[in-house]
């Protein structure tokens, strides 16, 4: 079987992030806009909304909702994921906690 280099791509990456190592999923096709999402209410106290983005499956852009999350400590704040144009290409920014 072969994988494209898309799919490879985004393959390694989900591999390199679960094992701690950053890898870059770049894409020459610009994302679509982000979705209007409607949230419902929070499952409890002390949950963020974490919003949804355009991430790309190794042929194509499909969405990802959004969801509500727990900070992992107090006042941890929910940098979003995002997409950041470098070198003609789209690079993929993996949203984090701070």
């Amino acid at each position: 079987m072969t994988l494209s280099k898309g799919l490879l791509s985004f393959v390694l990456a989900g591999i390199m992030g679960a094992s701690g190592l950053a890898a870059e999923i770049s894409v020459r096709i610009a994302p679509p806009r982000a979705r209007v999402e409607r949230r419902g209410p929070a499952p409890g106290r002390g949950y963020v909304w974490v919003p949804g983005y355009q991430r790309w499956d190794g042929h194509a852009y499909a969405w990802e909702p959004g969801r509500w999350d727990m900070p992992p400590r107090p006042r941890a704040r929910w940098e979003a994921h995002h997409w950041v144009k470098r070198h003609g290409e789209w690079v993929f920014v993996e949203g984090r906690w701070r």
